[in-house]
């Protein structure tokens, strides 16, 4: 074989490689649209420490709050959507929604934070795949949480209690296949509706964090994150970054 065919060929070989590599790199979409309604002010310092977790476990990253990105196409370059303090109307229209459905039910990953819960409020499977829906939330306040699964990668390594000040979210139409990761000790709120909801129906615990299987994908979801110094704290970015990588590990 001459000199300039083998050098070619190996190029070639380089070249199918160096795409192999790449193709196979695992990649995430930062999603934080909001519709009508509430806008935290924490998505930039949400959206970038996210982004910086992801590129930390070397997970290729994009970030947007256009639903355009929702068809199948597009959603099957993902091997975990992540919905970061998203909030109301999620998507701009069935055919969205539809996409997503299907990623997740071949399998994709999902990771919803704090706002993530108020998402899609008029779809049942959404909130089922989440694990609830949101609710209501007395005022922000410091308060106890209580890690439950004390072997989680996302949970062990917190003290117990774990100091916290956030807006703590009571969410209901639960699933009841959730494994709960966190919760809050209510003893340590100052809500003077929870006789309301949640008053006992879960004694002085009520879940804040969660991981679960639903519809043929992963779901990590957690309540926490409403102010944007939570996204500097070195606790709550490890609690992040091992759900993400619960959520994708099989992906």
């Amino acid at each position: 074989m001459k000199i300039k065919s083998v050098i070619s060929l190996l190029l070639i070989i380089l070249l199918v490689a160096a795409f192999s590599c790449q193709s196979g790199k695992k990649r995430a979409l930062v999603y934080s649209k909001n519709g009508e309604g509430y806008v935290h002010d924490n998505i930039a310092a949400s959206v970038q420490a996210v982004s910086e977790l992801c590129m930390e476990m070397g997970v290729a990253v994009e970030a947007t709050d256009d639903p355009s990105v929702f068809n199948d196409a597009k959603l099957q370059t993902f091997s975990v959507i992540i919905f970061c303090n998203t909030n109301n109307d999620a998507f701009a229209n069935d055919e969205q929604r539809e996409a997503f459905k299907k990623y997740i039910q071949s399998g994709g990953g999902f990771v919803g934070i704090h706002s993530a819960c108020g998402s899609e409020r008029n779809w049942p499977w959404f909130w089922a795949m989440l694990g609830g829906k949101f609710l209501r939330h007395p005022s922000l306040q410091p308060f106890a949480i209580k890690p439950v699964d004390k072997q989680d990668p996302a949970s062990c390594f917190l003290p117990d209690p774990w100091q916290w000040e956030d807006e703590c979210y009571y969410i209901d139409h639960l699933n009841p296949d959730i494994h709960v990761l966190l919760a809050v000790d209510l003893t340590t709120i100052d809500d003077p509706d929870r006789a309301t909801y949640p008053g006992v129906t879960f004694g002085d615990l009520f879940p804040l964090a969660w991981r679960h299987e639903y519809d043929g994908g992963r779901q990590f979801y957690t309540a926490l994150g409403h102010k944007i110094e939570h996204y500097a704290d070195a606790n709550f970015l490890k609690h992040l970054q091992a759900g993400i990588n619960w959520a994708i590990s099989k992906n």
